[in-house]
């Protein structure tokens, strides 16, 4: 029998045209389609798409699409069967574009002058971006941080601790600090602000417990703001590799605490009390001790001429002894009689004379004598030898 022979299922005529007989050499029987399975051979590409396509559109919420090969049903199925392949279709072209679109905003990177960029790639350091368009992995492959690393950043704290005198005190003061390495700063300390505080409480009570309070007080502030920012720094930099840079340390206030203000007022008043009794003691020693000096040298000196007088003197009326003896050896009256007259003389020298004529008087006349008188010149003439250091007595005085 031919191949397109008339069979049962054809026209009888075979007007019908050629249909496929159950004597088909492809095997194609009336309920298939061309293009289908052959026997014994592989799998039909146009399937397993279509299989592929209805687990993807089962995923996402969609119907699946009939096998290649069945009855196409009227024709409200197949207009569905194209409308969840379109859909499937607009579904996958979404997802492509948003993924290229975050991969496009997330590897470009502007960094501002002001920062500096630290990126991690599999939260590992890598390198730092500087400022400028830069680019990078999209996440989570690198993962951006950005430092600014010229801003001044402060924190101010008050703050109650103990002197060396142990004396307690209220401690104002603020930091002002830079960023000097940014990859220390993101990552280096769980919270940089807080260890900043902590660290320069630390150094501030350092420093303030090796002083007094007077120097607290009253001293060089300046200097202690230098001592701690010292101390913080070497704790930043040296343990805690902090990456933070000390601008400046200002001590803002120093006080007592109100606790203990009027017992440390009244220490105060006496402190004053006492220093002001010490600079009056210092004044008047200041006035005493130059006139007392003054006068010590001056009686030493008049002390000294005294000496030298009486030295001189001893020495002459020992020459003038000598002298004597030589003369009275040579003429021992006419000396003897010198003698006698030079001492009469002294002795009448100082003597007060009364001279009266008994011719002219009689021998009746009252004679008056002027005692007090007398007695004042020969006060004045025995005082007369020590008129000079009398003198010197009476300046001194």
């Amino acid at each position: 029998m031919a191949w397109n022979e008339p069979g049962s299922g054809g026209d009888s005529n075979g007007s019908g045209g050629n249909k496929s007989g159950p004597n088909d050499p492809w095997g194609k029987s009336s309920g298939n389609k061309p293009g289908g399975n052959k026997p014994g051979g592989p799998p039909d590409l146009e399937q397993a798409l279509v299989d592929l396509k209805n687990k993807f559109g089962a995923l996402f919420g969609g119907k699946a699409r009939p096998r290649a090969g069945g009855s196409s049903g009227s024709g409200g199925n197949s207009s569905a069967e194209g409308e969840n392949g379109s859909g499937f279709g607009v579904l996958i072209a979404m997802v492509v574009g948003l993924a290229v679109l975050w991969a496009a905003m997330d590897s470009f990177h502007i960094i501002s002058a002001r920062e500096k960029g630290v990126v991690l790639r599999f939260g590992k350091f890598d390198r730092i971006l500087m400022p400028g368009l830069n680019y990078t992995w999209p996440r989570p492959i690198e993962m951006v941080t950005r430092v600014d690393v010229t801003q001044v950043r402060s924190t101010s704290e008050k703050v109650r601790m103990l002197t060396k005198d142990e004396n307690l005190v209220d401690i104002d003061f603020a930091v002002q600090y830079t960023v000097d390495g940014p990859l220390q700063f993101a990552y280096g300390i769980d919270d940089p602000e807080k260890t900043l505080v902590q660290v320069s409480e630390a150094a501030i009570r350092q420093v303030v417990g090796g002083r007094t309070l007077d120097d607290v007080l009253v001293g060089s502030r300046g200097e202690i703001a230098n001592d701690a920012r010292n101390v913080m720094e070497s704790i930043l930099r040296d343990r805690y590799n902090a990456g933070i840079l000390i601008s400046s340390v200002n001590m803002q206030d120093a006080s007592v605490p109100s606790e203990v203000k009027n017992s440390f007022d009244d220490a105060i008043r006496a402190r004053e009390d006492e220093q002001k009794l010490v600079n009056e003691a210092l004044a008047e020693k200041s006035k005493l001790v130059p006139g007392a000096e003054g006068r010590s040298a001056r009686l030493l000196q008049d002390a000294e001429a005294y000496r030298d007088v009486l030295i001189a003197t001893a020495k002459g009326e020992a020459s003038r002894f000598d002298q004597l003896v030589a003369a009275y050896k040579l003429a021992p009256e006419v000396t003897r009689k010198r003698l006698y007259l030079e001492t009469m003389e002294s002795i009448y020298a100082r003597t007060p004379k009364v001279l009266i004529d008994k011719q002219a008087g009689g021998g009746n006349s009252m004679i008056y004598l002027p005692l007090d008188q007398l007695l004042k010149q020969k006060t004045a003439n025995e005082v007369l030898p020590q008129a000079t250091s009398a003198s010197n007595i009476e300046g001194q005085k």
